[in-house]
């Protein structure tokens, strides 16, 4: 590949780049006077995504079953390198850990939801 069409292909990539990095991709207009640049007007009250899942990561079930999920991976990794300690970095051995912490997690969901609609029922 010659080098014209690398710096054409890189060119035509950078586009792409910014949209995923969320920049601000310049279409080579100009603005009118009147308009607002984007972020501007908004109401202080908005909350991005990044905020929501902030506040959902910092709530203590979330946090409970991060641990949970983990604990069970790490577990099952530990199984499948009782026996040869080479298993340990095979596919099957992450797909088992997977397996564990999905399991793990689902145990302590359903655990915590029955437990949740147990006492409103008791409440009431």
């Amino acid at each position: 590949m010659s080098k014209s069409k690398k710096a054409k292909k890189a060119s035509q990539d950078e586009p792409k780049l910014e949209l995923i990095a969320g920049g601000k991709q310049d279409s080579g207009k100009k603005g009118k006077k009147g308009k607002k640049a984007d972020g501007e007007g908004k109401s202080e009250k908005h909350h991005g995504g990044l905020d929501g899942l902030l506040k959902i990561a910092e709530h203590p079930l979330v946090a409970d079953l991060i641990a949970v999920g983990a604990l069970a991976a790490v577990a099952a990794i530990a199984e499948a390198g009782k026996d040869d300690p080479a298993a340990v970095k095979s596919s099957r051995a992450v797909k088992s850990a997977g397996k564990a912490a999905a399991a793990a997690i689902g145990a302590r969901l359903l655990k915590e939801v029955t437990t949740g609609s147990a006492k409103k029922k008791g409440e009431a």
